[in-house]
C-alpha cells in the first residue's frame, strides 16, 4: 500500500510546506489485486474496512498495511444478497453490514466472523448514530435510521453463547413524516451527563432534538432515548421538497486537533447538511440554554448554495450552465468536501471560496462515496476499482484573513501563526477600535503591533485620551527586549509623568468636587484615585529596574506627589533617600519605622548623630537589635550626644549602648571602653560608682580593654580620685596609688591600698609607713592613731617613733614600748633555744660519722662479681651496703658506660694516672681516692644511675637470645 503521511506511513512531500496547496489527492496503491469491484468502504481510526461485489470484507490497519483480514459472510449472496453498505464506529471497534434483501450483520473488532442481528432483520439501516461515550466492549446505546423513517435505539454487545442475540434490545423511539433518515447524530451536553443533542435528517428536514435521557438501574436494560423524543419536540430547519433521487446526508466534522477556538468552547463540532438546495452548514452551539439551543444553531448557520459549486469544464472548453449535483459531501476542519460529476471540489465554511477543484473520474467511472475518519482527521474517496486519499496540508493557513476580512479579530489574532500575520491583525483591529472610538480597546491592540509609536501617540494626545496612552505604553513596554534599555526607560519615564497627572487630576476634583466624567460622582472618584495609585505602584515595582532613579525623582518630585515619591524611594531600596526625607522634616516616628526594617549599617552611621539627640533611646532600641554595626563607627555621634545631653548617667544612652557592646556583645575594642570610661569620667556628677563598678568589672575579669594610662589622665583630670587610686593599683603602683589617697586625704582608701601587695612584705610595710606619718600627723591624740596603725602587724613601735612630734609625752604610748620590749626578749629567747638544738644537732652529726669508719661487710667464699661472673676475690674489688659485688674494673667500665660524657672522661684520666704510675706519692694517693669516689659513689644495679636507666630493655641486641627462650 502506497505511504500516506497523516496515515502514518511514508511520506512523499513536506505538508507543512506553505507552497503547497491545502489539498491534494494522492491514490492508495494497495499491496493486492481487487479481484471485484468495492461496493462500501469505511476508514475510522486509521483502520479500512473494503466491501466487494462478491460478499467478501477486507479489514486493514493501515498502521500495518500486510496484516489484512478477510471476512466472509456466513451466508452466500444468492440467499442475503450483496453487501449495501457498512456502518463503522468512530473508534474502529464495531462493524454493522447490510444486504440489499435486508439482513443486517454485526462484526466486533476482535472477531472474523460476523453474527446476524436477528431483530434488525428487514430493516433496511440508512444513517447510524454510535454512542457518543465511542465503547469498545459493546456499541452501548446506539441509534439506527431506517429508509421507512423510523428511528430506532439498539444495545449490541457481542457474545460467544450460539443461542444468544448480539441486540440486548431493539425499540423503536421516533418516526419521521418525511420517509428516509438520511443522517442522524448524537452528541453529549458538556457539564449535564443526563443530556443529549441528536439531529435527525430527511430528504426535506434537519430537526434538532435536546433534552434528559432515561436512565436505568443497569446499562442496557432499556431505552434511555424514548424520553428524549417523547418530551421534547424538534426545532426543524425545512426546505422544499425536490427530486427524490437528490442526495441527502449528515456529516458533522472530526475531532479537534490542535486547533484553536476564539469563542473559548474548545469542543463545538460543525455540521453540513445536504440537501437539494445545496450544504446547510453551522456550528452544534453549547453555549445557550437547552430550550434555545436548536434556534440558535439554526440562527448561526447559513446555506452554500450549489450555485456556488463551479461547473465543470467541457471538452469544447465551454462552461456548463445547469448545476450539477453533488453526490457526496463531507467535513474537514473548515472546508467542506463535495463530491461532483467526477470532480472533488473544496469550499471554505467561513467565506465560501472554492479552493480545491480537481477532477478524478473518468466519464466511465463512479465513485463508492467519500469518507472521513473522524479520530485520525483524514479523508478519502473510493470508487469501485481506486482508493484516493485527500491529504490536507496547513488547513487553516488562510483562516486568520477571513476571520480578519469579516472583522473577527480576536479570532484571527489567535489563528495567525506568523509575526507579520499577528502584526497585521494587531494594526487592522486598533484601526477599526479607533474608528468606533474605543480608544482602550484600541490601545491594548495597537501595543502589540508595528503601527509607527509616534502615530499612535499622537492618535490618543489629539483625542485626549490619556488613559488609552498609559494603557498602550504599558503594552508597549511589555514588548521590548531587556537589551533595549534606552526604549524601556524613555516609556518607563513617560509613564510615571502620565501616572502623577492623573493622579494630580482626580486629587483636583475630589477637592473642588467637580464631575471628572459623565455619571461619577465624588465617591467613584475616590475609587478610581485608589486603583489608579495601586497601578501606579504595581508598574513601580514590576519595572523599578528600567526607572532612571534620577529622573524619576525630578518627574514625580515637580508634581509635589509626596506618597508615590516614598514608594518609589522605597521600592528601588533607596532607604537613604526615605530617611533623609523625613530627616528633614523632622518626622522622627516615621523615621524609626523606616530604620527598623533596615540592616544596613551604612544608614544607621549615617544618621546615628541626628537621631541619637533627637530620639536617642528609641534609636538605641533599634540599634541594639542589629547584630552588624561596628560601635567604634558610632562614637563621634555618642559623644556628641553626650556632650549636650544633661541626663542622669543611668539615664545616658550612649552609655546604655556602650554597655550593651560591652557586656552582651563583648566587645574587646579599646575605643569603645575609653570612650565609655571618659563618659563616666566627664559626667558632671561627684558620683564615682558606675566608673568604680566598670573598673571594678573589668578588675574581676582579669581584662584591661581600656587604656590606662589615658584613664588615669581622665581621672586625675577631673579629680575622680577613688578611680585613680583603682587605676595605680591595677597597675601595680601602689606608692602612687597611697600617695594619691593620702595628698586627698582619704586615709581609709590608702590604709585598704597598703594592704594589697600582701605577698611583699617590705613594699607593704613601706606603704604603710607613709600612711603612718599621715595618720600621725592628722591625729589628735597619739591612742587613736596607734589604734588605727595596729591594722598593719609589720609595724612596730621603733618605726613609728620618728614620727611623733618632739613634744610627745612618752606616757602616751608607754604601754606599747613594754609590749615591744617584752617581744624583743621573747624573740631572743626563742634564738637561744634555737641555737642550742642546733649544738646537739652537730654532736650527733660528728658521732655518725666516726661511727662509719667501723662499717665492714663479709665476703664469702666462692662470691662471684655481678658484672663479669668471676671469682671475685681474684683481684681487687668493691662491696656496697646493698651487698653487691664487683670487681675494680669492672665496675669502673659500667660507671663509664652509664656516665656522661665529663664524667667518663675524667675517670678515664685517673685509670691512666693510677694504672702506669704516671704519679706517685701524695698525688697518686688523692687520684686513687678521686677514682674511688667517682666509681664507687653508688651501686650500678640499684643505685640512681640504675633507676635512670629504667627504660632500657632487659635483653639487649648483643645479648644471646637463647638463654632468655622459654
Amino acid at each position: 500500500m502506497a505511504g500516506n503521511p497523516a496515515s502514518g506511513y511514508a511520506a512523499t512531500q513536506d505538508l507543512h510546506d506553505a507552497a503547497l496547496p491545502i489539498f491534494n489527492l494522492e491514490k492508495v496503491e494497495l499491496r493486492f489485486a481487487i479481484s471485484s469491484d468495492l461496493v462500501a468502504a469505511q476508514v475510522a481510526n486509521n483502520v479500512l474496512v473494503l466491501a466487494l461485489s462478491t460478499g467478501r470484507v477486507l479489514r486493514i490497519d493501515l498502521d500495518s498495511p500486510s496484516d489484512i483480514d478477510d471476512i466472509d459472510l456466513p451466508k452466500k449472496s444468492s440467499e442475503i444478497g450483496v453487501i449495501r453498505r457498512m456502518f463503522l464506529d468512530p473508534s474502529a471497534s464495531h462493524l454493522i453490514i447490510t444486504t440489499t434483501l435486508g439482513d443486517n450483520y454485526y462484526l466486533h473488532t476482535q472477531s472474523r466472523q460476523p453474527k446476524a442481528l436477528s431483530r434488525l432483520k428487514g430493516v433496511v439501516i440508512e444513517s447510524i448514530s454510535w454512542n457518543p461515550s465511542q465503547p469498545t466492549a459493546s456499541t452501548r446505546e446506539i441509534l439506527v435510521g431506517a429508509a421507512d423513517g423510523n428511528v430506532y435505539e439498539v444495545y449490541i454487545e457481542p457474545s460467544t453463547e450460539f443461542y444468544r442475540r448480539e441486540e440486548k434490545y431493539l425499540k423503536g423511539v421516533y418516526k419521521t413524516s418525511e420517509g428516509t433518515v438520511t443522517g442522524i447524530w448524537t452528541d453529549l451536553i458538556p457539564g449535564r451527563p443526563d443530556f443529549r443533542r441528536v439531529l435527525v435528517a430527511t430528504q426535506g428536514k434537519l430537526l434538532h432534538f435536546v433534552g434528559r435521557i432515561g436512565r436505568h438501574g443497569s446499562e442496557g436494560s432499556g431505552s434511555i432515548f424514548s424520553k428524549l423524543f417523547e418530551t421534547e419536540a424538534p426545532t426543524v430547519h425545512e426546505i422544499s421538497r425536490g427530486s427524490g433521487a437528490t442526495p441527502s446526508m449528515l456529516s458533522v466534522s472530526p475531532d479537534q486537533r490542535d486547533v484553536p477556538f476564539p469563542d473559548g468552547t474548545g469542543s463545538e463540532r460543525a455540521f453540513a447538511w445536504l440537501s437539494s438546495q445545496g450544504v446547510f452548514h453551522g456550528k452544534l452551539l453549547l453555549a445557550p440554554e437547552l430550550a434555545d439551543l436548536g434556534s440558535k444553531v439554526y440562527a448561526a448557520s447559513r446555506l452554500l448554495p450549489r450555485s456556488l459549486v463551479p461547473p465543470s469544464q467541457s471538452a469544447g472548453g465551454r462552461n456548463k450552465t445547469t448545476e450539477e449535483p453533488i453526490h457526496s459531501m463531507i467535513l474537514t476542519q473548515w472546508h467542506v468536501l463535495c463530491l461532483v460529476e467526477g470532480r472533488v471540489v473544496a469550499i471554505n465554511r467561513e467565506d465560501d471560496t472554492v479552493v480545491y477543484d480537481q477532477v478524478v473520474l473518468e466519464p466511465s467511472q463512479s465513485a463508492v462515496g467519500l469518507v472521513a475518519d473522524q479520530k485520525k482527521n483524514t479523508f478519502w474517496l473510493f470508487t469501485k476499482q481506486e482508493i484516493f486519499e485527500i491529504v490536507v496540508n496547513d488547513e487553516s493557513r488562510d483562516i486568520w484573513k477571513i476571520m480578519l476580512k469579516s472583522r473577527q479579530f480576536e479570532a484571527a489574532s489567535q489563528y495567525a501563526k506568523t509575526p507579520a500575520q499577528k502584526d497585521a491583525v494587531a494594526t487592522a483591529s486598533g484601526d477599526y477600535l479607533v474608528s468606533k472610538n474605543q480608544y482602550m480597546e484600541a490601545a491594548a491592540v495597537y501595543g502589540r503591533s508595528s503601527k509607527p509609536f509616534e502615530q499612535v501617540a499622537l492618535t490618543f494626545i489629539d483625542q485626549g485620551e490619556q488613559d488609552a496612552l498609559r494603557k498602550y505604553l504599558l503594552t508597549k513596554l511589555s514588548t521590548f527586549k531587556k537589551t533595549s534599555v534606552m526604549q524601556r526607560v524613555m516609556l518607563t519615564s513617560w509613564l510615571v509623568e502620565i501616572y502623577m497627572a492623573k493622579l494630580n487630576s482626580l486629587d483636583d476634583t475630589i477637592t473642588t468636587k467637580a464631575e471628572l466624567a459623565e455619571g461619577m460622582n465624588t465617591a467613584d472618584t475616590k475609587d478610581q484615585l485608589s486603583a489608579i495609585r495601586r497601578e501606579y505602584q504595581d508598574f513601580v515595582t514590576k519595572y523599578k529596574a528600567d526607572l532612571n532613579r534620577k529622573t524619576t525623582y525630578e518627574i514625580i518630585s515637580s508634581h509635589g506627589r509626596e506618597e508615590e515619591l516614598l514608594f518609589f524611594a522605597k521600592v528601588i531600596n533607596d532607604y537613604n533617600y526615605v530617611l533623609a526625607y523625613w530627616v528633614q522634616r523632622e518626622n522622627w516616628p516615621e523615621t524609626l519605622a523606616i530604620l527598623q526594617k533596615q540592616t544596613d549599617p551604612e544608614v544607621f552611621y549615617r544618621y546615628s548623630s541626628v537621631l541619637v539627640a533627637h530620639v536617642g533611646g528609641e534609636f538605641v532600641d533599634i540599634m541594639m537589635r542589629q547584630a552588624n554595626l561596628n560601635p567604634r563607627k558610632l562614637i563621634p555621634a555618642l559623644l556628641n550626644y553626650n556632650k549636650i545631653t544633661s541626663v542622669p548617667i543611668n539615664q545616658n544612652q550612649a552609655v546604655r549602648y556602650l554597655l550593651f557592646c560591652i557586656n552582651q556583645h563583648h566587645s574587646t575594642d579599646a575605643a569603645v571602653h575609653n570612650t565609655l570610661l571618659s563618659m563616666y569620667a566627664s559626667h558632671p556628677s561627684n558620683d564615682e560608682s558606675a566608673l568604680l563598678f566598670y573598673l571594678e568589672t573589668q578588675s574581676q575579669a582579669h581584662e584591661q580593654n581600656y587604656d590606662a594610662d589615658f584613664a588615669l589622665r581622665l581621672c586625675i583630670q577631673h579629680k575622680r580620685v577613688q578611680s585613680c587610686v583603682h587605676i595605680y593599683s591595677a597597675m601595680s603602683q601602689y606608692a602612687s596609688a597611697v600617695d594619691l589617697a593620702l595628698k586627698y586625704d582619704d586615709v581609709e582608701l590608702a590604709a585598704i591600698v597598703a594592704d594589697r601587695p600582701d605577698s611583699d612584705a617590705a613594699l607593704r610595710k613601706k606603704l604603710w609607713l607613709k600612711v603612718a606619718k599621715k595618720v600621725i600627723a592628722q591625729s589628735t591624740g597619739i591612742k587613736a592613731a596607734i589604734e588605727f596603725l595596729k591594722r598593719c602587724e609589720l609595724l612596730r613601735i621603733e618605726d613609728l617613733i620618728p614620727f611623733f612630734p618632739d613634744f610627745v609625752v612618752i606616757d602616751d604610748f608607754k604601754e606599747e614600748i613594754c609590749d615591744a620590749l617584752e617581744e624583743y626578749s621573747r624573740h631572743i629567747d626563742s634564738l637561744k633555744r634555737e641555737m642550742d638544738e642546733s649544738a646537739r644537732t652537730a654532736t650527733h652529726i660528728k658521732s655518725d660519722i666516726k661511727a662509719l669508719d667501723q662499717r665492714y661487710a663479709i665476703v664469702e667464699p666462692g662470691e662471684r662479681c655481678y658484672i663479669c661472673r668471676l671469682p671475685l676475690l681474684s683481684r681487687q674489688f668493691f662491696v656496697f651496703p646493698c651487698q653487691h659485688a664487683f670487681h675494680s674494673d669492672c665496675l669502673g667500665r659500667r660507671v663509664v658506660e652509664q656516665a656522661g660524657v665529663g664524667k667518663s672522661r675524667r675517670i678515664r684520666e685517673l685509670q691512666v694516672e693510677v694504672g702506669k704510675g704516671i704519679v706517685a706519692g701524695a698525688r697518686r694517693e688523692r687520684a686513687v681516692r678521686e677514682l674511688d669516689a667517682l666509681v664507687a659513689s653508688a651501686c650500678v644495679l640499684c643505685g640512681d644511675v640504675a633507676v635512670k636507666q629504667i627504660d632500657e630493655p632487659f635483653v639487649l641486641p648483643s645479648d644471646d637470645r637463647g638463654e632468655w627462650a622459654l
